[in-house]
């Protein structure tokens, strides 16, 4: 039987009502997260200390289908996974693995992914993720908060003038765009939606 929700991420539609099926369903999401997390850090443009990638919009897209409480699980596992030495992160295995790794120049940016999905997850949660424009607001401030988070640890590696210069002025277009069509689809999935879903 069908459920309409008035807010919520869009996974709610797709969560088993079935506690043990609900959980293991969970799962399988989070995992799956993880390893588009992985296929978009390894999609990257080589910049510097800090390379631009496509993980930022699947951080976003993440958050937003599945909500604060299962994307920010998703995130730390993501964490998790590359602290044991999987290659998961965007430079793992060419510029180090593990721990060591996490501590290097994108280890600011790594701890910014969590918050960033958490405040998205927060608006997907009330319903805002049907709204382009309240959404596009919510993910720039996320971002904001990620990019300021990676450049203040990345100023304590290469000094504040370079930090600002290599590790947040290249990536204010490129993520305000990926802001945008993380804001954008959505929107449009709800849209297309039967209104049987949204009541």
């Amino acid at each position: 039987m069908t459920t309409a929700i008035t807010a919520g991420p869009l996974v709610s539609l797709a969560l088993p009502e079935n506690r043990a099926m609900r959980l293991a369903t969970q799962i399988f999401l989070a995992l799956a997260g993880t390893l588009l997390l992985t296929v978009s850090a390894k999609t990257k443009v080589v910049l510097g200390p800090v390379d631009l990638s496509l993980q930022t919009l699947a951080v976003f897209l993440i958050a937003i289908a599945f909500g604060r409480r299962l994307a920010v699980a998703t995130l730390l596992l993501y964490l998790a996974q590359g602290a044991l030495g999987f290659p998961v992160f965007q430079s793992t295995p060419e510029k180090g693995i593990g721990l060591a790794y996490m501590v290097g120049p994108t280890g600011g940016y790594l701890a910014g992914f969590v918050v960033m999905a958490a405040i998205a997850g927060w608006a997907a949660d009330r319903g805002w993720d049907r709204s382009a424009v309240k959404l596009f607001g919510v993910l720039v401030v996320a971002d904001l908060i990620m990019l300021l988070m990676g450049t203040a640890w990345l100023a304590t590696i290469i000094g504040a003038e370079k930090a600002w210069q290599f590790g947040f002025m290249p990536f204010i277009v490129p993520d305000l765009i990926k802001a945008a069509l993380a804001a954008v689809i959505p929107a449009a999935i709800w849209a297309l939606l039967p209104a049987s879903f949204k009541r």
